[in-house]
């Protein structure tokens, strides 16, 4: 069987996932637990990965999702990418693959990568405590039952905010930190700045360094990016990621020009049993940004994104230009977790549970869910992904030479994109 290597044009779809869990991978495993048949793949099946296609279809007129873009890569080389169904559930234009995007937490890789950059070039260190370089955090106190917050016996290090491991709550939960971040508007402060402020007056909700817990942690690396670097976090991405890969349609503020291509968000309405189609104020936000989220506030295709997980998976470096060392990468893919933390993540959370894959073989290395188990006929071992509240999700694969992007746009999660995907991609996959 011979490899396709032509570009199809691109994008993908998944489900809900920051807040929304989705039901549970395969749990068969690779005969070898290495990889799938005991080999690695040598090509890929073009003519079936029409069941990608038809997969699509069928979300589309189940109701699922409005429109969905999927993206794969094979050695690095984009062999798939269609659109399929239309832009909203009200706009019957088609979605094309050129379509703007909010990945929301899939901004959360982009920015790990942006502060490892600043690692390579010596600006700290990963073990030195965060308050050394953002002061407002030195005295930060651990929330406790009895209304009496109390002094950290650890420092937040930057380690622990790639990880998720620095004891910040996030927004999603009935937990007192978790109330006063929403009461607070900590995610709709004014700038990065302010951010720091409202994050400072509020206490942790567990010990650093005792338990994984999704969190504002990757807002608190734009910040940091903006101390370490002295530009504002937007222009610092820019000039340092999107310029140099060709990345031209990621950005926190969608320019006007470009909002004709930017989609609706969605939503699944369980009294009505369908999707609904958000208002102006899901276009209206990303007018004028000026508090750029580390942790979800980007906007993309699933061409850039393509374009962002083939550099990091080819060693940070993509057609001659290098954003990050092949050692940085490897760093970043590793499990940072350990057996304790990853096996109960302190409050019932784990990255795996998060990605509706196997929680018990699911770590967290800087910035990526990484699969710490036995590979399966969804995931190999040592893959690392991520995805986002609106659907959106991605994965590379070391093992296969993988990549898969995949975009929608559809809160609150309800549907098995990623496993489906996961399955429907790697049965195309040829081996020898």
């Amino acid at each position: 069987m011979r490899v396709f290597r032509s570009v199809a044009h691109v994008t993908l779809l998944v489900v809900s996932f920051a807040i929304f869990p989705q039901p549970a991978d395969s749990d068969a495993e690779a005969p070898s637990g290495r990889t799938w048949h005991g080999k690695t793949s040598v090509a890929i099946d073009t003519e079936a990965l029409s069941a990608v296609d038809e997969m699509m279809t069928r979300y589309v007129e189940e109701g699922n999702v409005a429109g969905i873009v999927v993206s794969v890569a094979h050695q690095n080389e984009v062999v798939y990418t269609k659109a399929v169904g239309n832009r909203g559930i009200e706009d019957e234009r088609p979605v094309k693959v050129d379509d703007l995007f909010r990945i929301y937490s899939m901004t959360k890789p982009i920015t790990g990568v942006a502060l490892m950059q600043l690692h390579e070039q010596g600006k700290f260190e990963l073990d030195d405590p965060v308050d050394k370089y953002i002061p407002e955090f030195a005295e930060l106190k651990v929330h406790n039952e009895e209304g009496d917050p109390t002094a950290p016996e650890n420092p937040i290090t930057v380690r622990n905010l790639l990880t998720h491991t620095a004891g910040f709550g996030y927004v999603f939960t009935a937990h007192p930190v978790d109330q006063r971040i929403r009461s607070e508007g900590v995610l709709s402060s004014k700038d990065l700045d302010e951010f720091a402020t409202k994050v400072a007056g509020i206490p942790l909700k567990f010990e650093p360094a005792t338990q994984w817990h999704y969190s504002i942690a990757v807002d608190v690396q734009g910040l940091l990016i903006e101390r370490l670097s002295g530009k504002a976090f937007d222009v610092y991405l820019k000039e340092n990621i999107f310029d140099p890969l060709g990345m031209e349609d990621t950005f926190f503020g969608v320019p006007e020009e470009k909002f004709e291509r930017f989609l609706p968000n969605h939503s699944w309405s369980r009294s009505m049993n369908h999707l609904i189609q958000s208002g102006a104020q899901s276009f209206d936000s990303y007018r004028d940004v000026t508090f750029f989220s580390g942790g979800g506030g980007l906007v993309s295709t699933a061409h850039d994104y393509m374009t962002f997980a083939r550099a990091v998976a080819n060693g940070g470096e993509l057609n001659g230009v290098r954003i990050l060392k092949a050692e940085t990468v490897e760093e970043m893919r590793r499990n940072h977790l350990g057996e304790a933390i990853k096996a109960e993540g302190g409050t019932g959370e784990n990255p795996g549970a998060m990605l509706g894959a196997d929680a018990r073989g699911f770590g967290f290395g800087l910035g990526f869910g990484v699969n710490t188990g036995p590979s399966t006929a969804g995931r190999s071992h040592g893959e690392y992904s991520w995805g986002g509240a609106a659907g959106t999700v991605f994965w590379i694969d070391p093992v296969e030479d993988l990549i898969v992007v995949g975009m929608i746009q559809r809160m609150g999660g309800g549907v098995p994109l990623s496993r489906d995907l996961h399955q429907t991609v790697r049965s195309a996959l040829v081996y020898e």
